[in-house]
């Protein structure tokens, strides 16, 4: 499993509309250009474009079209996740037969992958809800198909507080119980979000080997909790994940020069 995590794109219905006043989809088309060089040249190559939420931020359909066009232009399968600035029912009806969408869980190599929707109408906070979490309950129990197999989660809002005050009011409503969840799961290597506009790290509680990773944006950063390992906090980025033959999930964060200036806000 080889996963190019790019997050938060905000895109318009415009193609050359500005969000925040940064050009949305020519960051996203840069950010997914430098994302695959900085790969190829170390001699990598993904299974999988996953793109943790927030992808149209005014929830247009022209938006999930503009993204519809980009992603014919890379011949590669691709997840997206709905996050609070987006429109599930579009985002499906666009893109439903060019991506996987969230909720699903899909084989990627030699694991599978969770992907969540935390898209809550009119609140900017996710939530799962029941029906939602009782769903990937009966698809991960022990005895279902490809229940041994390494599994990564993915949803667009961390499920525990960061460290930040205004995004921790924000964060994913029913946390615990995903959490609760996954917990007892053999197979769980990791979990994914975006939503912080930042790198974020830390271990999955009661299971600290699984790592927790938020994702930076590819439209902006915002002010870090944590150190950026690269010393580029301002810069947009991205992640790479990989699950080893061993069952390991190994990750890096990626970084690149915005087109536009510093894109700390």
């Amino acid at each position: 499993m080889r996963i190019l995590q790019l997050s938060d794109p905000h895109l318009l219905a415009d193609p050359a509309g500005r969000c925040h006043g940064r050009p949305a989809l020519a960051l996203l088309r840069h950010g997914l250009r430098e994302a695959l060089g900085q790969l190829r040249s170390a001699g990598e190559a993904p299974d999988l474009l996953l793109i943790s939420g927030d992808l149209c931020d005014d929830e247009s359909w022209g938006g999930y079209a503009r993204l519809a066009d980009l992603l014919q232009e890379i011949p590669l399968p691709v997840a997206l996740l709905a996050g609070n600035h987006d429109h599930p029912a579009l985002l499906r009806a666009a893109l439903g037969r060019r991506a996987v969408v969230a909720p699903a869980l899909i084989r990627c190599g030699s694991g599978q992958l969770l992907l969540l929707d935390s898209h809550r109408s009119g609140d900017i906070a996710g939530e799962l809800g029941r029906v939602q979490l009782d769903w990937a309950r009966r698809r991960l129990a022990a005895g279902s198909a490809d229940a041994d197999l390494p599994l990564v989660v993915a949803v667009h809002h961390p499920p525990v507080p960061i460290g930040d005050a205004e995004m921790d009011g924000i964060r994913l409503r029913d946390g615990d119980a995903l959490l609760d969840l996954l917990r007892p799961l053999a197979a769980l290597r990791g979990l994914v979000f975006g939503h912080i506009h930042q790198h974020w790290q830390a271990g999955f509680p009661g299971r600290p080997a699984a790592p927790l990773l938020g994702c930076p944006s590819t439209l902006r950063s915002f002010g870090p909790v944590q150190p950026c390992p690269l010393g580029r906090p301002a810069d947009p980025g991205g992640r790479w994940l990989v699950l080893g033959e061993d069952g390991v999930l190994r990750q890096r964060l990626l970084r690149w020069a915005p087109v536009d200036g510093p894109s700390l806000r």
